[in-house]
């Protein structure tokens, strides 16, 4: 598996595994089991998904049958919004990784620079069914990601859905940089300017639902990438699969796409991206397709003052 080294100078495989839905029993466990005997070492999942400990669990019965090492898989997993002020923060990387069952994490993400109100709904909900937003400064939110790697529970740490002038407010205040920034990124939303600034800043992108999220109802488009005209042309050019072309595409886009499946067949032609390699020409034209189409809004979130999409990136 090919990678790029991250700020810190650790290695970060160029595609990996998103486990986001994968909830039924054992989905996860499998879904993981079989990645790695295609040849995925990259896995992102998330305090909020609820299958820690099966990512876990197939990451460990892989190593016990010795088809790899700890230190060949890379693991990312997520703080969750209701555990922002400082000193919640090793509480629920600890929590993290006792789901895990792990020795460390490779990268732990700050999910979302918003916060939720503290307790043990992930999804706090006033008595009208509005989401319970409580204030927290994500640079005391940072202070307590770098405690998490004084005390050697995770390797790196970073941010997720966070804009421009976030980072660059926390960059001042931080004294370990954010190695990555999770952002949803796909043809329809190329992210071009988000991700030019953090490579500016020497801030990895890792995209997320990278094929438009199929399954996810998108209420500004009724057509998803894998339907575009034109991608369906390019993958005829290149004899490979639309999803094959879009993430071909963003590994030359400079991002480090995260595609969700738990079908074996799909795993393997997601991962079947490295024998080809899409011309500039054709590269322009995908880069033309991009729409600013949001499929991951946040919704309940808008009008926190933390909210990171009310400016251009």
């Amino acid at each position: 598996m090919y990678s790029v080294k991250l700020n810190n100078n650790r290695d970060f495989p160029v595609l990996g595994v998103g486990t986001l839905f994968a909830t039924k029993e054992g989905e996860a466990e499998q879904l993981v089991k079989d990645a790695i005997d295609i040849g995925y070492r990259h896995f992102d999942t998330a305090m909020v998904y609820r299958n820690e400990k099966e990512v876990g669990a197939g990451i460990k019965a892989k190593i016990s049958e010795g088809v790899v090492k700890r230190e060949d898989i890379f693991l990312t997993t997520k703080l969750w919004c209701t555990y922002h002020r400082r000193e919640k923060v090793v509480e629920a990387c600890k929590t993290s990784l006792s789901n895990l069952g792990l020795e460390y994490i490779d990268l732990y993400l700050i999910h979302s620079p918003s916060a939720f109100k503290e307790g043990d709904d992930f999804w706090p909900k006033d008595s009208d069914g509005k989401l319970m937003i409580e204030y927290v400064d994500y640079v005391e939110t940072w202070k307590g990601m770098e405690e998490c790697v004084k005390l050697g529970l995770t390797k790196s740490i970073g941010i997720s859905n966070f804009n421009s002038q976030q980072i660059d407010r926390l960059l001042k205040a931080a004294t370990i940089k954010p190695a990555a920034n999770q952002i949803e990124c796909h043809p329809y939303l190329n992210q071009a300017k988000l991700i030019a600034f953090c490579k500016e800043k020497g801030i990895i992108i890792t995209a997320y639902s990278p094929l438009g999220s199929p399954n996810a109802i998108a209420k500004e488009t009724t057509q998803a990438p894998l339907q575009d005209p034109k991608l369906q042309e390019l993958a005829k050019k290149y004899n490979k699969t639309v999803a094959q072309i879009i993430l071909r595409y963003l590994i030359q886009h400079g991002t480090v796409p995260i595609p969700k499946s738990s079908n074996k067949k799909r795993l393997q032609e997601n991962f079947d991206i490295f024998d080809f390699e899409i011309s500039k020409e054709d590269k322009n034209a995908i880069d033309a397709l991009n729409k600013n189409i949001r499929i991951c809004l946040f919704t309940g979130t808008e009008e926190d003052k933390n909210y990171p999409f009310g400016i251009e990136y």
